[in-house]
């Protein structure tokens, strides 16, 4: 029995030291990952104060000027559309008058064409 308590007790310590390996590689591994970690966020942050920083302030400079040129396109546009309104309306209004006036110098016209027309049907018409 001597000799089966040994062996258990070989294979216990066996396990023992393999356990106290895998806890020391466990914890190697996490400071390994905590490093790693740090790492990148050192570099991350380093990379955002040469390279993003930059370049969100030109690009914030950038959308100032499309908004001031959009402002700009937007005034002109509206200044544009008024101007056309403008113009059709008195094109309307211009046409409206010739029309009126043309009606009113026409209509003198038709009816004298009118009057001598039944002037004429009217002498010829045989007497009855």
């Amino acid at each position: 029995m001597e000799a089966q308590l040994g062996t258990t007790n070989l294979l216990l310590g066996i396990m023992a030291a393999v356990s106290l390996f895998e806890a020391i590689a466990l914890i190697g591994a996490g400071i390994a990952g905590w490093n790693l970690y740090h790492r990148v966020t050192t570099v991350l942050d380093e990379l955002e104060q040469r390279h993003v920083t930059p370049m969100m302030s030109r690009v914030n400079v950038i959308l100032d000027d499309v908004r001031g040129v959009t402002s700009t396109v937007k005034d002109e546009t509206h200044r544009v559309d008024r101007a056309i309104r403008s113009t059709v309306e008195r094109v309307d209004d211009t046409a409206d008058r010739v029309r009126s006036n043309m009606r009113v110098k026409t209509s003198r016209v038709i009816g004298f064409v009118r009057g001598v027309r039944v002037a004429i049907e009217t002498m010829l018409r045989p007497a009855a």
